[in-house]
């Protein structure tokens, strides 16, 4: 960079206009600037390659040996300097991106529906779908992931987040179990049962927890899983009650099983939501991904207002 540094690259586009044209004249016109700012340019370029450039002969401006092997250069260089600075352009048909994204296998309730999207319009680029664990926000901060899905109630003030959609809870409960029937369970019962818990970030079930802690209460887990799919079928002929998202209970047959109940009104709804750093607020491919998500979450149907049994 010693070299360049010193050059000033307005240069760049009156240097190949007067190798180009060999005319003083000819060259300001073409590259718009008048002829007294064009001579002021070749001497500047004179002086800053140290070489005349054109010399004046019987006929015409000539270039000299110098100036020849800088325009062979510079057909090769102006292109790609051209590319470099001309405005980003995302043709998803032919774009061969990696997009990087991760959350839990709550992400059932929309995430085919992306998959199928990305591949439609954008079929030669390429998904990773990451696990979900606790410090997924820091491989965020790394580049390591480019979006989360999560229903964390507190953002990241470090990262973009925007929600996707809102989701309330239900209960489900074994055919036998004693609140079965029951239209809605209660607070007080809720928390005097034992509970399947979907373990999302240690052991814990945060949108759930969470909001609990604010009450100052807690549940008593009697099992821990990771998978909210294994969770749903941990129930049957069990004491257990096992707290789900309406839209994802959706996404499974009926049970005959198992019985759906309202949650306590204390447990408030989830927001969905997706993150992503800021570093990757203006790359065309990412905008396009989020754009994508937007397009298919908008399009996810609301969960039916009462439980089905």
């Amino acid at each position: 960079m010693t070299h360049i540094e010193r050059v000033d690259l307005n240069l760049l586009a009156p240097l190949a206009a007067l190798l180009e044209e060999r005319h003083v004249s000819r060259a300001a016109e073409v590259a718009g600037m008048s002829q007294p700012a064009m001579s002021r340019a070749l001497q500047r370029l004179r002086d800053t390659l140290g070489d005349e450039l054109l010399v004046r002969t019987a006929g015409g401006y000539r270039l000299t040996p110098r100036a020849e092997r800088v325009q062979r250069q510079l057909h090769g260089v102006l292109p790609r300097l051209e590319g470099l600075f001309a405005p980003e352009e995302f043709d998803p048909a032919e774009a061969t991106e990696v997009f990087r994204v991760a959350g839990t296998d709550y992400s059932q309730v929309f995430a085919p529906a992306v998959f199928q999207r990305v591949f439609r319009k954008s079929p030669r680029s390429t998904l990773h779908f990451r696990a979900w664990h606790d410090a997924i926000y820091d491989d965020l901060d790394r580049g390591v992931v480019d979006l989360v899905f999560h229903a964390r109630s507190q953002a990241v003030t470090a990262l973009h987040t925007e929600n996707l959609f809102d989701d309330r809870f239900l209960c489900v409960l074994s055919t036998d179990h004693p609140l079965a029937d029951r239209p809605e369970i209660t607070l007080d019962e809720y928390l005097d049962a034992t509970h399947v818990i979907v373990g999302t970030t240690g052991e814990r079930q945060t949108a759930i927890e969470r909001r609990l802690e604010n009450l100052g209460v807690r549940r008593r887990a009697g099992l821990t899983v990771p998978y909210h799919s294994l969770a749903e079928l941990s129930v049957h002929g069990t004491g257990l009650i096992l707290t789900l998202p309406a839209r994802l209970l959706a996404q499974h047959r009926q049970d005959p099983g198992v019985r759906i109940t309202q949650a306590p009104e204390e447990i408030r709804p989830l927001h969905y939501q997706m993150s992503w750093h800021p570093r990757l607020d203006g790359d065309l491919g990412q905008r396009w991904l989020r754009d994508t998500i937007r397009a298919v979450t908008a399009e996810v149907p609301e969960p039916e207002p009462t439980p089905a049994t």
